[in-house]
């Protein structure tokens, strides 16, 4: 199903011809109305009127995370505070926040492409969404809730952790969708399983899943456990909130539609800054085309993923790949360059081994150190033998897939943190404490 049909399957030359318009008001308006932007253009001799094209995108400097530390809390902000309808704010690793905000426009915005985004991941007008994402400063619940309002679907605001409630609403109220984080997804589905709670009584059927990066591993967890069909759903505050992409339900595991009506996607090398092809893993950015109270442009979000577009599919706007990880969040382990989601591919092919683990990161004298601890499958006979063979099995296929060296230890069942809603942290960097 299409929410917006015309706009999501608009032939790519007119989609660029959009593009471009956009992007041409955009400079223009950043330009009168942020100094930063004024100040930054006018030291690389930018003029904001040359801009017409989409692919004059490639001319334009980068925004980083430290553009909006260093102007917190309003300084990017391109209308004055009387202007917002909301303020939103992500955790800060310095204390203080980033803060995005919206005009009333800004969240027609926001409710459509979170509707384009349900629409696409199975959801239907009159359908009930068990909204399970966080509500207050963070985006996700609110964002998802606008968007479930504006498709027409009844929410359900339970927002995150208090599972015994969870579980509850989920039997009472029948919905007929969940939104959650996928290692929330997981907790749910193990508790459902641990109480013996029949899956035959649950009315789910989608899940719409985001907010980290997840794996096919633990998509197959979640499906065959919850017996939904789940998709992925990315997005992030600086941008809008959730929203920016989204799986289609038909087309699981081939990618992630960007809706580049609103938010122009590039690839870049991570470190020369250049644009890659169709295709090549990078750096992904992100320019607002259509925001006017926090507009960013070229938006680095140092998440890493490639861009293609899709011939079979009837939408026609660019799909992202999963993503590989966040390149702040690489580890480089004596040389070797390792995401925590090769290491879940590489657990997924062990079938005694459950999607429960965590990557442990050390210093010994001057050496850097892995410790991969993993649990598991709840039906799998625990013994000393078959725990020394599952560990040694993992440290072989990391060292001849990843060439990586780690210690690995097999755990019991339930003994790694689970998730209370919020994202799981899978990597536990004790270099840093």
């Amino acid at each position: 199903m299409f929410f917006n049909p015309e706009i999501e399957t608009l032939p790519l030359d007119k989609l660029r011809k959009l593009q471009s318009q956009r992007l041409h008001w955009l400079v223009n308006y950043m330009y009168q109305k942020i100094p930063f932007y004024k100040q930054l253009f006018d030291e690389k001799g930018i003029e904001p009127k040359s801009i017409n094209d989409i692919q004059d995108i490639a001319q334009l400097p980068f925004t980083r995370k430290e553009d909006l530390r260093n102007h917190y809390p309003f300084g990017l902000f391109a209308v004055p505070r009387e202007e917002l309808a909301r303020i939103h704010a992500s955790s800060g690793t310095t204390g203080k926040p980033t803060v995005v905000g919206y005009t009333k426009k800004d969240l027609q915005i926001f409710g459509e492409v979170n509707a384009r985004s349900l629409a696409a991941a199975g959801a239907r007008p009159g359908m009930m969404l068990h909204n399970a994402y966080g509500y207050g400063l963070f985006t996700g619940g609110l964002g998802m809730h606008i968007g479930a309002e504006t498709l027409g679907m009844s929410v359900i605001p339970v927002s995150g952790g208090m599972t015994d409630r969870q579980l509850m609403i989920l039997q009472d109220f029948q919905p007929d969708v969940i939104c959650c984080t996928p290692s929330y997804a997981q907790r749910l589905a193990e508790e459902i399983g641990n109480r013996g709670i029949d899956l035959e009584s649950l009315r789910l059927k989608y899940g719409v899943l985001g907010a980290e990066p997840w794996t096919e591993a633990i998509r197959v967890d979640v499906q065959n456990r919850l017996k939904i069909k789940a998709s992925n759903i990315y997005g992030l505050s600086e941008i809008i909130g959730p929203g920016v992409s989204q799986e289609a339900v038909e087309e699981r595991g081939t990618g992630s539609h960007v809706w580049e009506d609103h938010f122009f996607p590039e690839v870049v090398d991570p470190d020369t800054g250049d644009p890659l092809p169709e295709g090549k893993e990078g750096v992904l950015v992100f320019t607002t085309l259509t925001k006017e109270a926090f507009p960013v442009l070229r938006y680095w979000t140092n998440d890493i993923c490639s861009l293609n577009y899709d011939s079979n599919s009837q939408r026609t706007h660019i799909k992202m790949s999963a993503i590989k990880g966040r390149a702040d969040d690489m580890l480089i382990i004596r040389g070797v360059n390792l995401f925590h989601t090769q290491v879940e591919e590489l657990i997924q092919e062990i079938p005694e081994l459950a999607a429960h683990y965590q990557l442990i990161v050390s210093r010994e004298k001057t050496m850097d150190t892995l410790e991969v601890k993993v649990e598991l499958e709840p039906n799998v006979q625990e013994s000393s033998d078959l725990k020394l063979q599952l560990g040694n099995h993992l440290m072989k296929k990391m060292k001849d897939n990843i060439g990586v060296s780690a210690r690995v230890e097999i755990l019991g069942h339930a003994s790694i943190p689970r998730s209370e809603g919020g994202k799981l942290k899978r990597i536990v960097d004790k270099r840093e404490m």
